[in-house]
Parts: C-alpha cells; structure tokens; sequence
C-alpha cells in the first residue's frame, strides 16, 4: 500500500570494521548535575539540544599539548592505552581530528549537522562545525577540534563523547524568508508576550521576598508545559523529552 510518509531512515554502513560507538545523545550533563538543586535541567531548550541527535564515543585515552604553531607536528599527542581509532595532527593550524570509521547515509534531501557535544564545554579546546551532504557523499567526515590556547594540556577519556550529529534538510535556511514586524500587528501574540513580561517580573520580584508563592513555587513552568500565561498552546506539538533511537548491533 502507497504511503506518504517521510523517509527517516539514518544508515551507518561499516567500513573495515565494526561500529565505533554511536549512541543516541545522552541529557544529563557533568556541569548540570551540579549546578545548586540541578537547576540547569529546568532549561528545556537546553536539554532537549543535549539529547537533539547522536555520540560518537573516542575509543582512547589520551593527553594533548599545543605549542601555538601551525604545523601539524606542533601537536603532542600521550596515549594512555593501546586503541584501534586514535585521532592525529593531520591539518595543522592547532587542529587535532577524529576519523569517524563508518558512512553514514541520509534520506534524499538530507544533511547531517556535525560538530562536538552540545553544552559541554571542554577547557582549551574548541569543537568545530560541519554540514555533510551525508544523502549522497561516498565520503567518510572526520570531526575536528581546535586548540584555542597553548601549552595548555587537553584530556580526553575512553567513552567521552568527541562527535555529535543530527539530521536537518538542505535548503531550511536558504529557504527561509526573514521578515520584521511590530508586534502589536499580533494582537493575540502581543498580548500573550506582554502578560509572560509582567508574569516574569512579578515571579522575580516574588522571589525575594520570604515565604512568597514564588519561592514556594520555585521556577515558572509556562514554556516547559507548551503554555504561555494567557493560555495560549503550542500548536503544532511540544517537546519535554528527546530520545534518539539506538543503532542496531552490525
């Protein structure tokens, strides 16, 4: 029987060896867990970008020290254990790179957002970013991260995350048409926007004082529960939660 229903299939082919860990892009967060009453997972568009897509896990752990020079021998790489993926100095300018051993395919019309953990900040080093044609390339990426001081020394653990992807179709952004208007041109919008303001600021007025209703309450939870003050919903869904699905053993 005929359907209409978009293809969502992501593939990982496996090359000359199994699977590196892929894993579905896990919420909890070192930071988060934590921040004074784990208060950072109030946050929802925070967590739902942690868990927004899949890991790649490094499979070795190693010590790296940049000299500040642009070579890719300006790199010093210390192993700690005997590893099949280990990533190398190969573009010098104080970039170290990750092979990702496995090619993965996308429906047509697809690309892939590649670029390091969300919201995991990692001293010294940045992870940078990349959009693949994942729907036709016969290529492998590699995920890469550049040193932003010297002579400061980077960890990196066996089964820390070093890649994060998700799917997003080609075109969203230049298709897009950007437009401005005030916003009293909304009068359901504006209304709703100005009774969250004043709601946002009696709340954190309330919360200085003791015994208040906002101190008893916490943290308002008009976005987290899709509603705005006035009542408005989230029309076309809300999200409290993100789980990738699981890659299939090989």
């Amino acid at each position: 029987m005929a359907t209409d229903a978009p293809d969502r299939r992501l593939i990982a082919y496996t090359l000359d060896r199994p699977l590196p860990p892929i894993h579905p892009a896990p919420v909890r967060r070192d930071w988060m867990d934590a921040s004074p009453q784990g208060f950072a997972y109030r946050c929802l568009p925070l967590t739902i970008a942690n868990s927004h897509g899949w890991v790649v896990l490094g499979e070795s752990s190693f010590d790296a020290v940049w000299n500040g020079g642009n070579q890719p021998g300006d790199i010093t790489l210390k192993f700690r254990q005997e590893a099949h993926a280990k990533p190398v100095s190969h573009f010098g300018a104080g970039i170290l790179t990750f092979h990702v051993d496995a090619l993965l395919r996308t429906p047509p019309g697809v690309n892939l957002w590649v670029s390091g953990p969300p919201n995991m900040p990692k001293d010294g080093i940045q992870p940078l970013t990349g959009v693949v044609e994942a729907d036709w390339a016969p290529m492998t990426f590699t995920m890469n991260w550049r040193f932003t001081r010297p002579f400061h020394p980077v960890r990196f653990e066996a089964g820390e995350p070093i890649c994060f992807f998700f799917p997003v179709p080609r075109g969203i952004v230049d298709g897009t048409r950007p437009e401005t208007r005030a916003l009293a041109e909304e009068p359901e919008l504006h209304a709703a926007h100005h009774s969250w303001r004043q709601a946002r600021s009696d709340f954190n007025a309330g919360l200085k004082q003791e015994g208040s209703a906002a101190r008893a309450q916490g943290w308002q939870r008009h976005y987290h529960r899709g509603r705005s003050p006035t009542g408005m919903v989230a029309a076309y869904g809300h999200n409290t939660r993100t789980q990738a699905k699981p890659f299939p053993a090989s």
